[in-house]
């Protein structure tokens, strides 16, 4: 071999055999669609299982005691609604809220029983179906309108027929009255409600079992807050019903002498530092005198 001469091309190392050179990135392989599907829907199974169990769950109103507000009927296709159920983690349910809770001990009538297959199998899919919404509830749950809370009481009716909260009248104009029924609403004696307790009402007022009825009535209608699972905060299906569900407060026009004096109060209370400082920066500007 001449001197100069390169070395040969045998010799060379390969550019990807180099120290420090980048290695090529090996592809992954990619799993076939049948292997993914399963996976694709335990994770679908387990999210929807968390998020129902945690925040928020799917009902379907299988009564008419919420007409109108939230529609259903036996035999027919019952609103489908979103349950927030974290909201009262941080609070109680107030009056006016729409609340969904399960049926308490002292209650005995139920509004609405939930058909089943004689078939196994199609009574367990029946039962998947009703904890996600496709299907009529085959637990006791119940939704209704809480219409007084712990420390209040209740009583129906003021020469207007209206319910009275601690003796002041209820603005309720979410109450539907069926006409195939009575106008009026049946009277019941004063209900005092203990803390820790709910008096809830259906806006389909005369077509709803509810506080006034089971149990007899009286302190065994109530609804513990403990058996409360969530707030109904809208309608989801069907599409021509989407909505929100509102939580007018029917004790608004009913608040206390002190509380309505409130506002007034403090703009008088804010009224006096006010002039004064108003007062001392007029003191505080100097005063311009014209020439003689």
């Amino acid at each position: 071999m001449s001197e100069g001469s390169s070395a040969p091309d045998e010799d060379k190392t390969p550019e990807d055999e180099r120290p420090g050179a980048a290695k090529p990135k090996r592809q992954r392989k990619k799993r076939p669609f049948w292997v993914e599907l399963p996976i694709l829907l335990v994770v679908a199974l387990v999210l929807t299982v968390i998020i129902q169990s945690f925040i928020a769950r799917v009902f379907v109103i299988p009564s008419e005691s919420m007409e109108q507000t939230l529609h259903g009927c036996p035999g027919c296709t019952g609103d489908r609604v979103v349950v927030d159920k974290l909201v009262y983690t941080f609070g109680d349910p107030e009056p006016g809220e729409v609340v969904v809770f399960s049926r308490p001990d002292t209650w005995n009538r139920a509004e609405f029983i939930a058909s089943r297959s004689g078939n196994g199998f199609v009574r367990w899919l029946q039962g998947v179906g009703a904890k996600f919404g496709f299907a009529a509830p085959d637990e006791d749950d119940v939704v209704k309108r809480v219409i007084a809370v712990g420390g209040q009481t209740v009583e129906c009716c003021d020469d207007d027929n209206r319910v009275l909260v601690d003796g002041k009248p209820l603005d309720e104009p979410y109450v539907y009255w069926d006409p195939e029924r009575n106008q009026q609403q049946e009277e019941f004696d004063a209900v005092s409600v203990p803390p820790g307790k709910l008096f809830v009402m259906g806006d389909n007022r005369n077509n709803s079992a509810d506080s006034r009825v089971q149990g007899g009535g009286g302190q065994q209608g109530l609804v513990p807050v403990d058996n409360v699972i969530g707030k109904v905060r809208a309608v989801i299906l069907p599409p021509s019903r989407w909505q929100g569900v509102g939580d007018h407060n029917p004790q608004a026009l009913s608040a206390p002498a002190w509380q309505a004096a409130l506002p007034a109060g403090v703009g008088l209370a804010a009224a006096w530092p006010t002039l004064w400082l108003l007062r001392r920066t007029r003191s505080l500007v100097p005063v311009r005198r014209g020439k003689r």
